[in-house]
């Protein structure tokens, strides 16, 4: 671009029309403000009337590089005072007072002291330096409280205390994490608790929900606390429930299961005792979808003071277990593949059927009783009412008993 004078009009015109695509570089500032010197004095610039120093101001850019706003600082420079040149560094820059040594003995220091508070680091450099005479914490001495946490961020103090661990195993060794593996035998149960709230100081009652994972037979309980003086009876009569040996039980992670009495209690029934594996949310899923469909829908979400733990437990056990295993049916999947090959569940009509008629379908399935229980039993037990006598009964029992919360409970409930 040089000898900017023998630029006319429809030569800059033609140029910034043809070069839309084109980028010119240098990285020298100081040639690039001499250009604009030239092409400013060489095209009489401040002559031209406004379409014209438009056109030149486009010419400028497109070559320069520079923003419209620094184009036109640099024009209104040259303006006044006849020259561009750089503007001076005006801007303040505080002296560094803490060196990469510093940072280097501070991020040593986190790592001996697996990183104490800024108080208490600082107390180290301190006696590091007065009572150790060792000179060069001395600067770190006299830090104060907050600049230690600025210089912790700073980028080199990170890429020096940068610690890579690997995934330690759970150091609670109750439980195998695995999902069980029931192979179309009853007795392998999924455990979870259901919190009905707490609710201004006053705690709610915790439904304990197990379920059978071929038959869905499923046995509710409930407790005022989730310890183990309240959970371990509770536990033992939901479990004494089932009229099938309990080969394994299955829970997530939670402390109220994850404990030695309740491994203890299973030890004595020969049941093998799992547990979730992390990441993995269908292992305990179908007790998760019978908390929603069974518990939440007939209970609802309203608060129920603890001091009705036992009430509902008697519910629970003289109405409501029964009606969920002799009277309502449950969907049980099929599994096929697509054409995609992906696994679809489906369930179809006839997969429908009660816990207790899918529980007699079994192969062999008078082995799996315990000695109390036999089909003539358990047959009297299904026929002795009709599935919608059995609902009603269960329905009034339950409507009873909330009321019966409803009124006597001194906060307002929220059914």
């Amino acid at each position: 671009m040089h000898n900017p004078g023998e630029w006319d009009a429809e030569k800059i015109r033609g140029f910034l029309e043809n070069s839309q695509g084109l980028e010119f570089a240098t990285e020298n500032r100081q040639e690039r403000y001499g250009w604009i010197r030239d092409t400013l004095v060489a095209q009489e610039y401040f002559q031209r009337n406004k379409k014209e120093r438009g056109l030149i101001r486009a010419f400028l850019r497109k070559v320069s590089r520079f923003s419209w706003a620094h184009l036109t600082r640099l024009i209104r420079q040259y303006h006044r005072e006849g020259v561009i040149r750089s503007p001076p560094q005006s801007r303040r820059r505080f002296p560094t007072r803490y060196t990469a040594e510093d940072v280097a003995l501070l991020a040593e220091t986190d790592r001996l002291h697996q990183r104490l508070s800024g108080p208490a680091t600082r107390c180290l450099f301190q006696r590091a330096w007065k009572q150790f005479g060792e000179a060069q914490y001395k600067r770190l001495a006299q830090i104060s409280v907050s600049h230690l946490y600025n210089l912790r961020r700073r980028s080199e103090y990170r890429r020096q205390c940068a610690q890579f661990d690997t995934t330690r195993p759970v150091a609670i060794r109750i439980g195998e994490r695995r999902r069980p593996d029931p192979r179309d035998r009853p007795g392998y149960l999924r455990i979870d608790t259901v919190h009905q709230g707490d609710w201004e100081g006053v705690k709610g009652v915790y439904h304990i929900n197990a379920v059978d994972a071929v038959t869905q037979w499923e046995v509710v309980g409930c407790v005022a606390r989730i310890s183990e003086f309240h959970l371990l009876p509770v536990l033992e009569a939901v479990l004494h429930q089932f009229p099938f040996r309990i080969a394994g039980v299955h829970t997530d992670n939670g402390s109220e299961y994850i404990n030695a009495s309740v491994a203890q209690l299973l030890k004595a029934l020969l049941a093998e005792f799992t547990k979730s594996r992390s990441g993995k949310s269908t292992d305990n899923a179908l007790v998760e979808g019978k908390n929603g469909a069974i518990i939440r829908k007939h209970i609802q979400w309203g608060h129920i003071p603890s001091q009705y733990a036992e009430r509902l437990h008697k519910f629970y056990t003289a109405h409501f277990n029964p009606y969920l295993n002799f009277h309502r049916p449950c969907g049980f999947a099929t599994v096929g593949v697509d054409a995609q090959g992906q696994r679809r569940r489906t369930y179809p009509q006839e997969r429908y059927a009660t816990p207790y008629e899918k529980l007699k379908s079994l192969p062999q399935a008078e082995a799996y009783l315990k000695p109390a229980y036999n089909w003539a039993q358990l047959d009297a037990t299904a026929r002795a009412l009709t599935d919608a006598e059995c609902a009603r009964r269960m329905q009034h029992a339950k409507e009873q008993l909330l009321r019966q919360v409803k009124i006597e409970s001194p906060l307002p409930p929220r059914f």
